[in-house]
């Protein structure tokens, strides 16, 4: 009785190399719930980012009332984008919720804040926080 040797080896060989080929193709669908993660954190510290070079552009004003509300808006405004990104790609029914509340509520802060800065402060604009940031500088 003679075995012929090939087919078995070949069919070996075969499962040898498509292991590593499926396991290549299982972790290539696992970095897209960590590729969502990453762009997740690069919005939440871009919002952070946009906030800080808003918050310092603000030249102090010698009014504390009006360099609060300035150094306030983009704040909120960060707040907001922030929020937006929880809503995007959050998980937790209770924190989309929250996200939810802090763009609601803080948009109605910026809204207070522009209206009385305008009655104030006249003349003087308030970096960070006019359409600019709200509708450019935000998704």
């Amino acid at each position: 009785m003679h075995i012929q040797w090939r087919p078995p080896i070949f069919l070996a060989l075969s499962c040898a190399l498509a292991v590593p080929s499926l396991q290549r193709s299982s972790r290539q669908s696992a970095p897209t719930a960590e590729a969502a993660a990453d762009r997740a954190w690069s919005e939440l510290t871009s919002s952070m980012e946009r906030m800080h070079s808003a918050m310092s552009g603000v030249a102090p004003s010698g009014d504390a009332d009006v360099d609060f509300v300035r150094l306030m808006l983009p704040h909120h405004q960060a707040a907001i984008d922030m929020a937006k990104t929880e809503l995007l790609a959050g998980k937790s029914p209770a924190l989309r919720r929250l996200a939810q509340e802090i763009i609601t509520d803080q948009q109605s802060e910026i809204d207070l804040m522009e209206l009385w800065l305008k009655k104030h402060a006249p003349g003087r604009s308030a970096p960070g926080n006019v359409d600019d940031n709200r509708h450019g500088g935000s998704r």
